[in-house]
């Protein structure tokens, strides 16, 4: 089924077309929600909410741009919003103004699968993993970072920076680690 008629037959509340539609999306917009959240069961929550808004706002699309690309901006507005309305996640996006600490341009030579590198994020502090997931990974300046979570552009790339040398220091660890043990075992 074509999208435009997909996103006309959701329009007009057909079970079939909203099934199609979440069952398209789902599996990558889950993937966003758990770059936000610490937890599976989190992300999945986040997508449920996600694809109730993305269904009452349908009528918002304007089939302007990719069906998918709208989709992706509301889950990542709805994780946004779970973070901040949730405890647990509220308590660590603490974001605290300080002056910007340089960060070395290079990058670490290492073999990093997508998977270590995603669970690696997911491990930051809550208020880095998000900016860097905002920045990094989905593209948002520091300029909408800082508007949409309510600070500064300066704090956006503060943390951002702090989240970066944060992982390249995990990374650097990691690789000296296994270099050692390859060492050893030679």
């Amino acid at each position: 089924m074509e999208e435009h008629q997909l996103v006309k037959d959701c329009l007009k509340g057909k079970p079939e077309a909203q099934r199609k539609l979440y069952e398209q999306f789902a599996k990558t917009m889950l993937g966003v929600c758990y770059r936000y959240t610490k937890s599976l069961k989190d992300a999945e929550d986040v997508l449920q909410d996600g694809f109730v808004k993305v269904f009452l706002g349908m009528h918002q699309y304007k089939f302007e741009g990719e069906l998918g690309a709208w989709i992706h901006r509301i889950m990542v507005n709805t994780a946004l919003n779970f973070l901040k309305k949730n405890r647990k996640y509220r308590d660590e996006m603490y974001f605290k103004e300080q002056p910007l600490h340089p960060v070395a341009a290079d990058n670490p030579a290492i073999d990093l699968q997508a998977k270590e590198l995603a669970d690696l994020i997911r491990q930051l502090p809550q208020g880095y993993q998000t900016i860097f997931n905002m920045y990094a990974v989905e593209g948002y300046t520091h300029v909408e970072i800082g508007e949409l979570l309510g600070i500064s552009d300066g704090t956006s790339r503060s943390q951002y920076a702090r989240a970066r040398a944060l992982l390249i220091s995990w990374i650097e660890k990691n690789s000296l680690e296994t270099k050692n043990e390859n060492y050893a075992g030679k």
